[in-house]
């Protein structure tokens, strides 16, 4: 009977532990994937247009993407595939560059690097650092939920000053289930 509650204890302190093991995995791996993003991102600044994290990564960063008054900063990469926003933001590759006539169209995870764009406010503001060193300054024009397959986004729609930047996130925030809605916040170029 003592053999058995010890063969017992040792097999849930074995799961146990990997368990824990798991749960602190991920996080690691998601901290080191922000660390080579970062490296990548300052190739990219350098001149480096193939820029990569990681050698056999099939993403590479574009853009940084601030929001100053909620003081959260992201690298943006080219794709917005599953496996690109797992690591951060990706830039809708059927869309215009940032900057660029048209527009923009930026998704991620609302869990992640977007958790807080509900915060933001119509007039908030959104900088974007290209690799070559220029920051365009975009305003919040607007901020609405949609379906997922009605947006109602064009990505030839240059709004009033030429160049526009939709941030998309899943809704409602609160959320952990896939969704039919979508967050949006758009803002025109300043």
């Amino acid at each position: 009977m003592i053999d058995r509650l010890r063969l017992l204890a040792i097999g849930l302190l074995l799961i146990g532990s990997s368990l824990i093991g798991w749960g602190l995995y991920m996080p690691a791996k998601a901290a080191l994937a922000q660390i080579l993003l970062e490296r990548a991102w300052v190739r990219a600044q350098q001149g480096d247009a193939a820029a990569k994290p990681w050698p056999w990564a099939d993403i590479s960063p574009v853009a940084e993407l601030e929001i100053p008054r909620l003081h959260q900063k992201n690298i943006v990469l080219e794709g917005a595939s599953g496996d690109a926003m797992a690591f951060g933001p990706g830039h809708m590759a059927n869309t215009p560059a940032i900057g660029r006539r048209g527009t923009a169209i930026v998704a991620a995870h609302r869990d992640m690097q977007f958790e807080g764009l509900g915060q933001l406010e119509r007039g908030d503001l959104i900088v974007a650092t290209l690799h070559d060193g220029s920051r365009l300054v975009f305003r919040v024009v607007d901020l609405r939920v949609v379906r997922a397959n009605a947006s109602g986004l064009d990505p030839a729609d240059a709004g009033p000053t030429g160049a526009r930047l939709a941030l998309v996130t899943c809704f409602p925030f609160n959320g952990v289930l896939h969704s039919p809605l979508r967050y949006i916040v758009l803002a025109d170029r300043v």
